[in-house]
């Protein structure tokens, strides 16, 4: 899709959590000092990018039909994965810190912190003269953060799964984007954290998509890899991604 003959790319899409925006790891940390655990949250980070990618091979390999992200048991899973990767074994400590993630900060959670790199991202792409708008499987808060964080005004809307009715990897959440965006498949790439649900979600409408990879743990993977952000833009504007 990137030869003279592809059609230009108007427009990037955007995943919210582990894109846009950052998971608190230092109420992490300090949650977990509180409970005799001493890590850093530069230590919950990385236990996280690995994390990830263990959670994606559990999604791919459960996916099914209308099955979820966004359950509660994809959260504990998510959670258990990351302390397993802190070296946390002790069944109070995951059971404690399994209690605590369920009652933070409803309805929004960890993913309450702007990704230091979102702003000059999303400035690239306006500047790049493209449509940027967020797809997220979320709660119905998505906006609300995003408005919070001021990311929202950089943004030309966003789909919030909850309120749509429906989820990636669904391919219709996509086709939701590109007609809101007033793009064909091949004129839109997204930018996401997860293979499974926002890589193969976004070919199976035939969009572009690039896998962010900030801790280098995904492998080989057939598909282009940005370390951030401002990589993965920089690869759909100057043409480099596919």
């Amino acid at each position: 899709m990137s030869g003279s003959s592809a059609p230009p790319i108007r427009a990037i899409f955007f995943d919210a959590g582990n894109t846009l925006l950052r998971m608190n790891y230092p109420v992490i940390a300090a949650e977990l000092a509180a409970r005799g655990v001493r890590v850093t949250p530069e230590h919950v980070q990385r236990a996280e990018w690995r994390a990830r990618v263990r959670l994606d091979e559990t999604l791919l390999s459960r996916r099914a039909p209308g099955s979820s992200t966004e359950t509660t048991t994809t959260a504990g899973r998510y959670l258990q994965l990351m302390l397993e990767e802190l070296g946390v074994a002790d069944e109070a400590i995951v059971r404690g810190l399994t209690e605590w993630r369920r009652a933070y900060n409803p309805p929004v959670g960890l993913w309450n912190l702007r990704d230091p790199d979102a702003p000059a991202a999303l400035s690239l792409v306006r500047g790049a003269g493209l449509r940027a708008a967020v797809i997220s499987n979320s709660n119905g808060s998505v906006h609300s953060i995003l408005e919070a964080l001021g990311l929202a005004a950089h943004l030309d809307f966003v789909l919030d799964s909850f309120l749509v009715g429906v989820e990636k990897p669904d391919p219709r959440i996509f086709r939701l984007a590109l007609e809101r965006a007033g793009v064909e498949p091949a004129q839109a790439v997204y930018v996401g954290d997860l293979y499974s649900v926002d890589v193969l979600g976004a070919r199976a409408v035939g969009m572009g998509a690039v896998l962010l990879d900030p801790g280098g743990c995904w492998g080989a993977r057939d598909c282009p890899a940005a370390p951030d952000l401002i990589a993965a833009v920089r690869m759909v504007v100057d043409g480099g991604w596919a």
